[in-house]
């Protein structure tokens, strides 16, 4: 018995070095698996990204104001040569307010009434005082013709030996004090006349007209507010009460490249679009450029004036100025023209480009531009290398390149 029982341990199967073996397996795919995931972590973070970007459509224009006869286009503002916010000589409470945004004002009508309570005590105080003056006149000068009878009478005795010299004395001092009184009173009636005019001119500043005929833009204070002709600390005191506009006095101001102020003369015809009418030719002329330029935008302000004014034509209003040639400055520009707003255009040596939005990526491609349009303009005009409808990068990475995937952020909004 005994020699069998070393022969059963050997038939024992021994399992330790299995048990090793399979867990450094185990060990080895988890490894795996976690160099699997890093890859494909760092792949996903190393991916290139796409690039935000803003875009704008080019827009095709008809007889835009960089149509053919331009030697130079430009854009500005309509604004009014006579413009005024209409305020007060003095300090006051409104009253009431008698204008409204939109209404056509004459020349001298009523805009608003201020508190006239204190002007109108002053001028009754002054004008009672002006009374009392002229009494004291009136009684001053009976008392000096009684002085002069007097005068006479003691001369008479004088000279019949009655009275003494100093009784005659007395009585010519009498009448050269009365005199002087007299022509006192008389000055302190002039004084108080002037001070009634002064006080009436008080009064009649409380009521606040229309310096020029126009139309009331807005409509600045409310009854019950302070106004002043001087702005007040606090904010609490109004310094107008509306803002009029003479509307025939309408005009454009631009701001030309002072680079190309030379194709600019006086009297030259232009043709103008508004942003709100693009399609409205608008026949102008140049006014005169004014002598000084901005050292800051090297710009020259170019005064334009309309050949014939429209209801529709507003203070403030964006508009499109093109310059015209004198051998086409009769014509009327009637041309299509695809326009781009003018930062979507970057420079690549001496040539112009965009980059054109296909899908997710950009190309970059050429174009060129008409003649005239001025660098500091916010509408570029493109004669090549564009179609009206092709998405344009407006604002995005200064490093964009060729072919870049891109993200598009926002459109900017154009007519």
């Amino acid at each position: 018995m005994a020699s069998e029982k070393p022969s059963l341990e050997g038939l024992r199967i021994d399992r330790s070095e299995s048990v090793v073996e399979g867990g450094r397996g185990r060990l080895w795919i988890a490894l795996a698996i976690v160099v699997v995931l890093a890859l494909a972590v760092w792949g996903w973070l190393a991916r290139p990204r796409a690039a935000e970007v803003k875009a704008a459509t080019a827009q095709n224009r008809t007889g835009g104001p960089a149509a053919a006869g331009a030697v130079l286009n430009a854009s500005g503002y309509v604004t009014a040569r006579r413009q005024a916010t209409v305020s007060s000589k003095i300090t006051g409470k409104v009253v009431d307010v008698l204008v409204e945004e939109g209404m056509e004002i004459r020349e001298g009508q009523v805009l608003a009434h201020l508190d006239d309570s204190i002007p109108r005590k002053s001028l009754a105080l002054a004008e009672a005082q002006l009374g009392s003056q002229r009494r004291s006149l009136a009684e001053n000068e009976v008392r000096l013709r009684q002085a002069k009878l007097n005068q006479d009478r003691m001369k008479r005795l004088h000279e019949q030996g009655v009275s003494t010299k100093a009784d005659l004395d007395t009585a010519d001092a009498d009448v050269d004090a009365l005199v002087a009184r007299l022509e006192l009173g008389r000055q302190d009636v002039q004084v108080s006349e002037r001070q009634i005019a002064l006080r009436r001119q008080d009064l009649d500043d409380t009521v606040i007209r229309a310096p020029f005929s126009g139309v009331a833009v807005s409509k600045d204070a409310q009854p019950g507010e302070m106004i002043s002709p001087v702005s007040a600390g606090g904010g609490f005191t109004r310094t107008g009460i509306c803002t009029l506009v003479d509307m025939k006095s309408l005009e454009i101001e631009v701001d030309v490249n002072e680079s190309y102020i030379h194709r600019v003369q006086p009297g030259q015809k232009a043709m103008a679009t508004l942003d709100a009418y693009p399609d409205w030719q608008i026949p102008a002329h140049v006014i005169m450029p004014v002598p000084t330029a901005d050292r800051q935008k090297a710009t020259v302000k170019v005064r334009i004036g309309f050949e014939q004014l429209d209801p529709r034509i507003l203070p403030d209003m964006g508009v499109k100025v093109a310059f015209l040639g004198d051998e086409k400055a009769g014509a009327v520009p009637g041309k299509p023209v695809v326009t781009i707003p003018r930062a979507a255009v970057r420079k690549d040596g001496d040539r112009d480009v965009v980059f054109v939005i296909q899908g997710n990526k950009v190309e970059r491609r050429a174009i060129g531009l008409a003649a005239g349009t001025a660098a500091n303009t916010d509408e570029a005009v493109v004669t090549s290398g564009l179609a009206a409808g092709e998405q344009v990068v407006v604002e995005g990475p200064a490093d964009l390149k060729d072919g870049a995937t891109v993200s598009v952020q926002g459109s900017e909004s154009r007519r």
